[in-house]
């Protein structure tokens, strides 16, 4: 047990009184779990006088043989006494953990405990106790409200403890009969004991008892120390401007401040003294935590104990409710900065973050890609990684160059490597900066960004990152996307990170369903849209449909370039016969090739270039970037090619006529032209084919690779296999042309 935290101060939190049968026998179980002594379950059950009986603790505890399906730990009470105001303090050398916040300035506290002096409260030198009782009721009470009051006492190991006590007369009455006393106060009330002094409670009970179920208003709490000096407890109470509606003075070692809550009901009260609580403890007041229930007694002022007087020391201090209280103390702790006239920095105005991205993005900032499935996204932010860490052009844009971090959270370690290496290659670029480029692979342990942020923060933060790259945050949502308050909470995650880091966040998100071209790029996105409108910087994709006739034109250029290739390597004289026409039909060089180049160099080209090229050209997507941005104008669109694995730009203009599906004349939109049963099949035919054809890459497609890629589920694939009579599929899942032998 050396090792565990030690449970038994924690007790100090938890009321026994408050509780329900089932929580104390928790308690109980959390403790015999931890390897605690019965005693110490009894001497914590003993603080409800009420309910307490003895040797109960003891039958109970032999009882308790452990849930092995669910049991009860020491977990428990740590929750409960947390619930109650308890903060687990960090000791000087404590090393922070993965989970520890760091950072955060600990909220609510006002105090510097260090450099309270106290402020001493005197004595009353023309005490009236009857004046002092009257104005207690009067400032608590409403005069038709019952008043639970206690003068009979009786000793318990030599410790004097209120009876019952009585509740059957309202304030007005009380007060009337006071008025009336000539100073005899137990002649209204009934004798005490000056040995103990008597008792009364704050909040207005129903006249039929004196427990929790009895307060008819759940009005005042109380709030009472005893473990610290009187006049630091006052200097504290007032410092904290608690809403204090009477502060009397205990006649021993305690202040009594009896604090306006104003709750609904019991839950709110509940809640309400949770918070006074954990203010009061966190700016040093050690409260005493049992005192929580509505119908707890406090001191009566105005009766004497042990020669000394229980007296009001004050009425009405600090803030005027509760609710003025609470705003008061979260805004001293907002941590926000305070505003600030423009007219003094005028002529001394901030420099600006340096761009990261020249035109769209800055450091220190926020950048979203957007864009449907098989977009290219996650090889588009490998791209940039690639450009920032070798200082290049990203699409139309150079990047400043420095270290980046991508959070990889979807693919497998190799994939994702793989893929770093496959985008150098595909676009040429020497890697002479892969120390610029750390991975940080989270596949299988993602969390919600609330709880990654503190663990990315502490890892990044000696790192000097210029930019993170997190992809895909679909799994690190916190919520539910669809609403803005909680995704405005998931997309603060993102500026925390900027803030403490001073990096730029970039992250990618998919598009919601249905044709987007007829949307507004910053609707696209799926979910609230809090995701278009919180980064600093939009880029949206969206998917354009090239013509036959563009994609025989493409074939064309795709023929040329493998023509020229061979050409350049094997017949160098070929810039002699050609005109640069001719260089641009394929027809021309491919008659050509068959003249100069020798059989088998030009049967490799027909057989083996001419058809890759070709199949590359169906396989590639097009694709528009739309942006959307805070800091720089709006860039024209740009149209690309994701020729996988990566995009290039295009720079001839084949794409600028093309609209993506939804846009156009309205009417185009509305009365669009119903497809026959063949076209239909006929388009479901070809999708078959390109997506087998896209999957080829990764090794022998899958049904199930094929439904991914095609969005659809496997039985449909199997549906669209069946009726292209084109493909068959093997025992092992694997898809084959019918051509190929199914195994």
């Amino acid at each position: 047990m050396d090792n565990k935290l030690d449970l038994i101060p924690l007790l100090d939190y938890i009321d026994p009184s408050v509780l329900d049968y089932q929580e104390w026998v928790n308690v109980g179980m959390a403790l015999k779990a931890e390897g605690y002594h019965v005693s110490v379950w009894d001497d914590w059950s003993q603080r409800d006088a009420g309910r307490y009986h003895a040797n109960e603790c003891r039958k109970k505890w032999e009882t308790f043989r452990g849930d092995t399906s669910a049991p009860v730990t020491g977990g428990t009470i740590v929750a409960m006494a947390k619930d109650n105001g308890w903060t687990p303090q960090l000791r000087d050398d404590h090393e922070l953990s993965w989970d520890d916040i760091i950072g955060q300035k600990d909220d609510m506290v006002l105090v510097d405990k260090n450099w309270i002096e106290g402020q001493e409260i005197a004595d009353p030198e023309n005490w009236d106790p009857v004046k002092e009782l009257v104005t207690y009721l009067e400032t608590l009470f409403d005069s038709t409200e019952n008043v639970g009051y206690v003068t009979e006492s009786w000793q318990k190991d030599g410790k004097y403890l209120p009876s019952k006590g009585c509740s059957d007369r309202t304030a007005g009455q009380l007060i009337e009969q006071l008025n009336k006393c000539k100073g005899d106060i137990g002649g209204v009330l009934g004798d005490y004991n000056p040995e103990c002094g008597a008792w009364i409670r704050f909040n207005p009970l129903d006249g039929k008892g004196v427990k929790n179920d009895n307060v008819t208003e759940f009005r005042y709490a109380l709030v009472e120390s005893d473990k610290m000096d009187i006049a630091k407890q006052n200097e504290i109470i007032r410092t904290l401007e608690l809403p204090v509606a009477c502060l009397i003075h205990s006649g021993k070692k305690s202040l009594h401040a009896i604090v306006r809550i104003d709750a609904a009901d019991y839950a709110e009260y509940r809640k309400r003294v949770d918070y006074l609580y954990a203010v009061c403890k966190k700016n040093g007041l050690e409260i005493d935590t049992q005192n929580r229930n509505p119908s707890r007694l406090s001191r009566m002022p105005g009766v004497m104990r042990q020669g000394h007087k229980q007296f009001l020391i004050d009425t009405n201090i600090g803030k005027a409710s509760f609710v003025e209280w609470q705003e008061w103390i979260e805004a001293v702790n907002d941590d926000l900065p305070e505003p600030e006239s423009i007219s003094e920095i005028w002529d001394n105005l901030p420099e600006l973050a340096k761009p990261l991205i020249d035109n769209v993005l800055r450091q220190g900032h926020k950048m979203l890609i957007a864009g449907p499935s098989k977009a290219g996204k996650s090889y588009a932010l490998i791209e940039l990684c690639c450009a920032i860490a070798e200082g290049r052009q990203w699409l139309n844009f150079s990047c400043t160059k420095g270290k980046v971090l991508y959070v990889n959270l979807e693919l497998d370690r190799a994939s994702c490597l793989h893929r770093f290496k496959d985008v150098y290659t595909a676009m040429g670029w020497e890697p002479s900066n892969l120390s610029n480029i750390d991975v940080w692979n989270l596949r299988g342990k993602s969390i919600p960004m609330d709880k990654l942020a503190p663990k990315l923060i502490r890892r990044a933060a000696k790192k000097n990152y210029i930019a993170i790259v997190i992809d895909p945050i679909y799994k690190i949502i916190t919520g539910d996307e669809n609403s803005a308050d909680q995704m405005a909470h998931f997309c603060n995650q993102f500026d925390k990170v900027c803030t403490e880091l001073g990096c730029a966040v970039i992250y990618c998100h998919h598009h919601s369903k249905g044709g987007q071209g007829s949307k507004k790029s910053m609707d696209r996105a799926s979910g609230s849209g809090v995701f278009a409108r919180d980064p600093d910087a939009l880029l949206d994709l969206i998917e354009l449909e090239p013509t036959e006739e563009l994609l025989k034109q493409e074939e064309n250029k795709a023929i040329c370039a493998e023509c020229l290739a061979y050409l350049k390597r094997y017949y160098p004289a070929y810039t002699q016969d050609l005109s640069q026409d001719d260089e641009l039909s394929s027809a021309v060089l491919l008659d050509y090739c068959h003249k100069m180049l020798g059989n088998n160099i030009n049967l490799e080209l027909v057989k083996t270039a001419v058809p890759v090229a070709k199949q590359r050209v169906r396989q590639r997507t097009a694709w528009r970037i739309e942006g959307t941005l805070r800091e720089f104008p709006k860039f024209p669109p740009i149209n690309l090619w994701f020729n996988y694995p990566v995009h290039y730009i295009d720079d001839v203009g084949s794409l600028k006529d093309i609209e993506p599906d939804g846009q156009g004349p309205a009417w185009q939109r509305n009365f669009k032209k119903k497809k026959s049963p063949d076209d239909l099949k006929k388009e479901r035919i070809i999708a078959l084919q390109k997506a087998f054809e896209a999957e080829s890459f990764g090794g022998a497609p899958t049904v199930k690779g094929l439904a991914s890629y095609l969005d659809v589920t496997e039985k449909t694939v199997k549906n669209h296999i069946r009726e292209s009579g084109m493909f068959a599929i093997s025992n092992n899942g694997e898809v084959v042309r019918k051509t190929e032998k199914v195994e």
